[in-house]
């Protein structure tokens, strides 16, 4: 018996080793395995280079084996580059020096999210149908990087504290921390205020935007013009390195100003006023100008160019002016009603016959300038036109053509404003009076003088 089981045993030892050499035989005794990835992590829109060792564990010699990728999302094919490889020769048993080595370029998708992806690479040989299939991890992750969108503003007033604001956004595919932010004007005219130059934003998510605001102000001897910003970012990414983007910007100093204008003199019809420049600014090609209105009317030339006006310099202008409206009646109110008598008028009917003779007396002008950044402008002024002699009053305090002459006009305005002074005076005493309880009304004051006098008569 013992004999019997010894000669089975030497039978199938030559079936057994067999089976064991075809199990290590053909593709499935082929180790794959990822050496390299270059960049590492991959990033998002780029493409990204594998190194593939193949190792023979096998017990046999494999000949003609095919080595492919299976580029499925976020990897596809990259233009003019293969999918697979061929390998002619590998030796069995080979140890990890002796491994060979295969590249491969695949394309990563721009809208990946970071992570990581598997990648199947599929090795079979000539001799056998089979396909081993070895699954490979890729590290991606989004590109950092950041942009300035937008800028507030693009011109500053000189000796003015403006904000000036950039808005930062955060167009990569990873999130940024540790942000630097800050700019530079290398002449000194435009300088930051009440902060330094620099902002800091600790984390910016992606396709996130943060706002960084600075207070600027201009020299106020700065000449009018266009000046470069150098701005800088700095960032780290994961690894904590940091990448610098720097960047220009222009920013305008000048702009507009503002005027001042007032009555001069007016000698037989002709009104000179006063213009001013009173901003910062430089003004050109300035034109003065008596638009159409109720009150005045220019007669002859309405409008004047005075050239240009730096800040602070002033000029005089001259225009034949004629009141076209009639001053308000003393004998009427607002609404053209008699006015019983002057004691009954309250301070309201004062305030507004006031403010109507104000309002008739106040000459519209318009100034017209170009700025220093070029731009054509257009300033209403009104100003207080105090009298106009010389025949200039074409409508008089009863008004119309027929109406009285200039002087008298100018008599009746003067007793217009003497009357208001009484009355106002007059109400006043009357409520102080009232208030101390010694107001007596005038018909009682004027009822107790007749009783007087007819005593005295009787007398």
């Amino acid at each position: 018996m013992k004999k019997i089981l010894l000669l089975m045993l030497v039978l199938l030892l030559p079936i057994t080793n067999a089976a064991a050499a075809g199990m290590n035989a053909g593709a499935a005794g082929v180790n794959v395995d990822l050496m390299t990835q270059s960049p590492y992590p991959a990033r998002p829109g780029e493409t990204v280079e594998l190194t593939v060792s193949l190792q023979n564990e096998g017990s046999n010699d494999l000949s003609d084996i095919t080595v492919s990728v299976d580029a499925e999302y976020p990897f596809s094919q990259v233009s003019g580059e293969s999918l697979t490889k061929t390998i002619s020769f590998l030796e069995a048993r080979q140890d990890e020096e002796d491994a060979t080595l295969v590249k491969f370029k695949l394309k990563v998708d721009s809208d990946v999210s970071d992570g990581t992806y598997d990648v199947d690479i599929i090795v079979s040989d000539s001799e056998s149908d089979s396909k081993f299939v070895t699954t490979l991890e890729v590290e991606v992750q989004g590109k950092e990087y950041a942009q300035i969108v937008t800028i507030s503003d693009s011109s500053i007033d000189v000796a003015t504290v403006e904000p000036l604001e950039f808005v930062i956004t955060n167009t990569g595919s990873s999130p940024l921390k540790n942000m630097e932010i800050s700019w530079d004007e290398s002449t000194g005219v435009i300088l930051p205020v009440y902060s330094s130059n620099t902002k800091y934003i600790n984390y910016l998510g992606v396709n996130e935007s943060a706002t960084v605001v600075y207070s600027v102000m201009a020299d106020v001897n700065a000449d009018p013009g266009l000046y470069q910003l150098d701005i800088t970012l700095k960032f780290q990414d994961y690894n904590s390195n940091t990448t610098t983007i720097s960047t220009k910007a222009g920013m305008f100093v000048g702009g507009t100003t503002d005027f001042d204008l007032s009555y001069s003199e007016s000698d037989e019809g002709e009104v000179s006023l006063s213009l001013a420049n009173v901003g910062n600014n430089e003004a050109y090609s300035v034109k003065v100008s008596i638009p159409e209105q109720d009150n005045f009317q220019a007669t002859g030339s309405t409008s004047t160019i005075v050239g240009n006006l730096e800040k602070g310099d002033y000029t005089i202008t001259s225009f034949s002016i004629s009141q076209t409206n009639s001053m308000p009646s003393i004998d009427e109110d607002s609404s053209g009603t008699a006015n019983a008598q002057p004691s009954e008028m309250t301070e309201e009917d004062m305030e507004t016959m006031q403010e109507e003779l104000e309002s008739k007396s106040e000459l519209l002008v318009t100034i017209e300038y170009t700025d220093s950044a070029g731009q054509r402008h257009t300033v209403e002024k009104a100003v207080q036109i105090e009298e106009l002699t010389g025949g200039t009053m074409m409508a008089g305090m009863a008004g119309g053509p027929g109406g009285q002459s200039s002087s008298s006009n100018s008599y009746l305005l003067y007793g217009a404003v003497i009357l208001v002074v009484v009355v106002i005076g007059y109400n006043y005493r009357k409520k102080k009076m009232l208030k101390e309880g010694n107001y007596v009304p005038l018909n009682v004051q004027l009822r107790e003088l007749k009783r007087k006098i007819m005593k005295k008569d009787q007398q």
